[in-house]
């Protein structure tokens, strides 16, 4: 309609109209030849929340198919687990918004801003953007979902010619690593849970604290960290669609919220003068520092959980936005994100209930995956198949720590075996820990669950970036799988 119209407008310049005609037919030839499996996936792939329904039918029929489990049985283990991450649903979504809120913040614009003034290019941004994602996700995976999307937001505004739906998939990418980083939830488990506690998580596998040179800083697991810095970069960089097939943002859709008005303090009202009162957030921000403090001395860097970086977060956003009312306008602002994450969270609970639900016999849906896998592996292929199996429950139990639940007692068990065989008994307690925790974090790149933060920080929906996760889905599988086959 559009193009009609400006023919129409240019009547009386004829070569206009035929330059206009054929860049029009020369654009539709370039989507179809460089674009189309990520316009399959803008036609195919439903919102997000639909796809969520549609893995609930999926598990629904698994569970009555290869369970001996009863109709009311599934929808009452669907029941049981769909309320079972509100707590952990309420800590991603102040991720979400006390994040944003602390972008927001004067200082930390300007910062990001500067970042995103010292890019040249589409590929050069798109290669930052990537990095930096990764390297947060690797040191705590909470800052990792929200500084890549944050940035790439600020990258979007300053840089011409960038597709934005790359930009933000890219800024997601990075989340791949974070299971084999400071902040994996298995290793850290597995180096300071008590015994107790992982004997009976594992089937009595593990009997000692698994220390992280045999996790986290084991060659394997670094050889897979080094090859995804490089790799990631590459891959994205190398996705970048021609200028013509390039879907551009409009930057008035990312403009921040105007600076609250700041009225003359004498013709303020009493309740005014308190609401832009600096003495009231830095008297808040104390009592947070000094609570920040005794967390690290008392606890250490080593339990950078949620709630921690949810407080700093928090505090720092109160100290930096100066004044009450200026903080309140900007996490109004960083609300609007949050509403994927309130609603489809319950959602997944459920799907992991009937997952994890047993008949009888004590049979899940899920021990019948991981018992697969598990029973087709050798020796050699065992770790390999473990990533594998870890990657598939992970798109119907996307929770490290529901993950860790239900494999570990499969998944450990086999990788004590064979280290005993090969007289290598912690070595591969520690390969089959890093096995798991690698699928978990695998799958997420396609499974919208974990990347409901970043798109709700980017204004867009799965379907808008799925097209690039795929590959970067296939390349990191081949890469990972390769690391776990060879060594």
């Amino acid at each position: 309609r559009a193009f009609t119209l400006e023919i129409r407008a240019a009547t009386s310049r004829k070569d206009q109209r035929v330059f206009r005609f054929k860049d029009y037919q020369l654009r539709c030839i370039n989507c179809a030849r460089f674009n189309r499996g990520s316009n399959i996936v803008q036609r195919w792939l439903p919102d997000s929340f639909l796809f969520c329904a549609f893995l609930t039918f999926i598990v629904f029929i698994g569970a009555i198919t290869m369970t001996k489990q009863s109709v009311m049985g599934i929808i009452i283990a669907w029941y049981g687990g769909f309320w079972s991450l509100l707590a952990f649903s309420m800590q991603m979504a102040l991720v979400l918004v006390t994040g944003y809120t602390l972008a927001l913040t004067p200082v930390f614009r300007k910062i990001l801003s500067g970042i995103a003034g010292s890019v040249s290019s589409p590929k050069m941004a798109i290669a930052i953007v990537t990095m930096v994602s990764t390297i947060a996700s690797f040191l705590n995976w909470g800052f990792g979902l929200v500084i890549g999307a944050i940035l790439a937001r600020e990258v979007a505004k300053k840089v011409k010619g960038i597709d934005y739906r790359l930009l933000i998939a890219s800024a997601y990418s990075g989340f791949l690593v974070w299971h084999g980083g400071l902040s994996g939830s298995i290793p850290l488990q597995l180096a300071s849970n008590p015994v107790e506690s992982l004997s009976k998580q594992t089937m009595g596998a593990v009997t000692a604290n698994i220390p992280l040179s045999y996790t986290i800083f084991s060659p394997l697991n670094l050889v897979i960290l080094i090859a995804l810095f490089i790799v990631l970069p590459i891959i994205n960089v190398a996705m970048s669609p021609v200028p013509e097939d390039t879907v551009e943002v409009d930057p008035a859709l990312l403009v921040d919220p105007p600076e609250v008005e700041e009225k003359p303090f004498s013709t303020m009202t009493p309740a005014e003068k308190m609401e832009n009162s600096p003495v009231v957030s830095l008297l808040l921000f104390l009592m947070g520092i000094a609570a920040m403090i005794w967390f690290f001395k008392t606890k250490g860097f080593g339990n950078l959980g949620l709630d921690i970086v949810n407080f700093i977060f928090l505090f720092f956003g109160i100290l930096l936005h100066k004044t009450p009312k200026k903080f309140l306008v900007a996490f109004a602002e960083a609300t609007k994100g949050a509403a994927g994450v309130l609603l489809q969270f319950p959602f997944y609970a459920g799907i992991m209930g009937i997952m994890t639900g047993k008949d009888a016999a004590g049979t899940s849906l899920a021990l019948i995956l991981s018992n697969f896998f598990v029973n087709i592996s050798t020796a050699k292929t065992f770790p390999m198949f473990s990533f594998w199996s870890a990657g598939v429950v992970n798109f119907f139990v996307p929770s490290g720590g529901g993950q860790w639940v239900v494999q570990a007692p499969i998944v450990m068990p086999g990788g004590l075996e064979i280290g005993t065989a090969l007289g290598k008994e912690v070595e591969y307690l520690g390969r089959s820990a890093m096995a798991i925790a690698w699928g978990d974090a695998w799958t997420n790149m396609v499974q919208p669950f974990w990347a409901l933060p970043a798109l709700g920080i980017a204004g867009l929906g799965a379907k808008d970036v799925m097209g690039y996760l795929v590959m970067v889905l296939i390349l990191s599988g081949v890469v990972i799988s390769g690391a776990f086959l060879i060594l």
